[in-house]
């Protein structure tokens, strides 16, 4: 699918449900940076922005990129309601150039491409972390086709831990593994299959 029409196909998703993945931060970016010390963060394929709001609550500095102009603008609504402050921005991340060692945290949340964008997209938020800075990635896992609720259909928008420690080898690793959580999905209840990555750039 080219970016524009997965950028029209997700405006068109945003635009049917106010909030499509709901108004709470992803679990895991909870249990997880909690206790994350404020700093400079970009969520990258922000959606609408419900981990970028969660972030900037606990004082970080928050840049929020996404495809879908739908999408943040309804995200720079619902943190302007929140008294959250977070920069939107609207972009194809395949054609978005980061700013080199600008962010003490990179969050990818359920950011699926095909091998070669991943592999693009994936450098670049390795080049926009400063030394010291710790990404975290969460993504469906290949075994979620078979086995779990949710998700891209293609095994080739999928990842596995061997992909993410590939993608992010110069990162000293502090998580790299297959999880489950249990979810409810348009009425199907089930057991989806993520990968979770948390590793830290050498300073």
């Amino acid at each position: 699918m080219s970016s524009d029409k997965a950028r029209r196909r997700w405006n068109d998703r945003y635009s049917e449900r106010e909030m499509e993945f709901g108004a709470e931060p992803n679990a895991l970016v909870v249990e997880h940076l909690g206790s994350f010390p404020p700093g400079r963060a970009l969520d990258l394929g922000s959606g609408q922005g419900r981990n970028a709001v969660w972030l900037a609550k606990k004082g970080h500095s928050v840049v929020a990129i996404d495809q879908s102009e739908v999408a943040t603008r309804q995200g720079a609504e619902w943190a302007r309601q929140a008294g959250a402050a977070v920069e939107f921005v609207t972009a194809d991340l395949l054609s978005w150039e980061p700013e080199d060692a600008a962010f003490d945290l990179v969050l990818l949340s359920y950011v699926h491409l095909r091998e070669a964008a991943r592999k693009l997209v994936h450098a670049k938020a390795l080049r926009t972390l400063a030394p010291g800075g710790t990404l975290m990635l969460i993504a469906h896992h290949r075994d979620n086709l078979e086995h779990g609720v949710g998700g891209p259909s293609s095994a080739e928008m999928l990842f596995t831990e061997e992909d993410i420690a590939a993608d992010f080898a110069g990162l000293i690793v502090e998580r790299n593994e297959r999880v489950s959580r249990r979810v409810e999905r348009d009425g199907v209840v089930g057991n989806a299959f993520d990968v979770l990555f948390i590793g830290r750039k050498p300073r």
